[in-house]
């Protein structure tokens, strides 16, 4: 029982790691998309907006849908912590300056 407890334990550790930082664009709340830096109310509020819609399928789609985002802009968000479903940005080897 002990080894049980200690392996459920060291696996949910493990699982608070890996989230650690990260805030999905199709599940945070208000506030935890106005924590993002860079995210101010207005961004917040058009994401969520956007949201309400539809989930976004991946980055291009949120860009496409969230007005004032494009590829710089997700770059920093990314780097920040915030994915789309559950995924950072990367920019394509052409925009990459």
């Amino acid at each position: 029982m002990r080894l049980h407890r200690l392996l459920t334990g060291a696996l949910a550790s493990l699982l608070a790691v890996a989230s650690f930082g990260a805030t999905e664009a199709n599940q945070a709340t208000e506030a935890e998309l106005d924590s993002i830096k860079g995210l101010g109310p207005a961004s917040t509020a058009r994401i969520l907006q956007a949201r309400e819609q539809a989930p976004f399928k991946d980055w291009a789609d949120f860009m496409r849908r969230v007005k004032g985002f494009k590829a710089a802009s997700a770059a920093r968000l990314s780097e920040a912590g915030l994915t789309v479903n559950g995924v950072a940005f990367e920019q394509s080897p052409k925009a990459k300056p």
